[in-house]
């Protein structure tokens, strides 16, 4: 029985990578895991923090499995909010870490991280990026499974949002590494780019992620502060 479990656990950890080999298929998963998400109660949430968010991190097949020994892997896109209140075109990155501990179990699940400050934003922009590790940066885990209150994370840097299903009761992201896929973006914008220079500088454009640029905008039009009241008119002078 053991043997069929582990069995099961590394196939499904080494199927994760294999889903981020085709960036547009990525994104298209992006695409699909970020409508999915926006239903019930944990959706109307993840609007509120995604309209005040400076970006999102999108994980749409994020494998976890284990026996004792754990493995955890996926493919994630990144987009940034733009000057003009849009969404920029998405930068690619991979997800790994490894944990111990008894677990038993295998879960698929999608993952969002809205990133509502610069440091955040700037922190996934390295090369690679250890969730937990920077003690500059607190994250906020909101979801299925995972307990977790609002007010923790009025004040985060990056708030995760899990929809999973599997025998795990959440997802916890702390020590998930994120790590820029500077091989996949060149495959998908023809040009070797960095993070910055696509999700900031504006460089590079795929027509192919138009419908995630949509459904960013769609669920994540910037908060606008109410209008100020309009002053009465003076009274007319006798």
């Amino acid at each position: 029985m053991k043997r069929l479990l582990l069995a099961a656990a590394f196939t499904a950890v080494s199927a994760a990578p294999a889903l981020a080999g085709n960036p547009q298929h990525l994104v298209d998963s992006s695409t699909l895991a970020l409508e999915d998400m926006m239903g019930g109660a944990q959706g109307t949430q993840a609007q509120e923090f995604l309209r005040k968010a400076k970006a999102v991190v999108i994980c749409p097949n994020v494998f976890k499995a284990g026996f004792f020994i754990g493995g955890e892997g996926g493919g994630c896109v990144l987009s940034a909010r733009t000057a003009s209140g849009g969404w920029s075109n998405p930068a690619l990155y991979s997800m790994g870490s490894g944990s111990f501990g008894l677990q038993i179990g295998v879960q698929n699940a999608e993952v969002m991280m809205i990133i509502m400050t610069d440091g955040g934003l700037n922190a996934l922009l390295n090369s690679q990026f250890k969730i937990g590790a920077d003690a500059g940066i607190s994250v906020a885990t909101l979801g299925a499974g995972v307990s977790g209150a609002m007010s923790t994370a009025i004040n985060a840097d990056i708030i995760s949002f899990s929809k999973s299903q599997g025998l795990y009761g959440g997802i916890s992201l702390s020590g998930t590494v994120l790590s820029n896929n500077a091989g996949a973006e060149q495959q998908y914008y023809g040009q070797q780019l960095d993070a910055r220079q696509i999700v900031i500088d504006g460089m590079g454009n795929n027509p192919g992620a138009n419908p995630l640029r949509q459904t960013l905008a769609r669920y994540g039009a910037p908060a606008t502060p109410p209008a100020a009241p309009v002053p009465p008119p003076a009274p007319a002078q006798q």
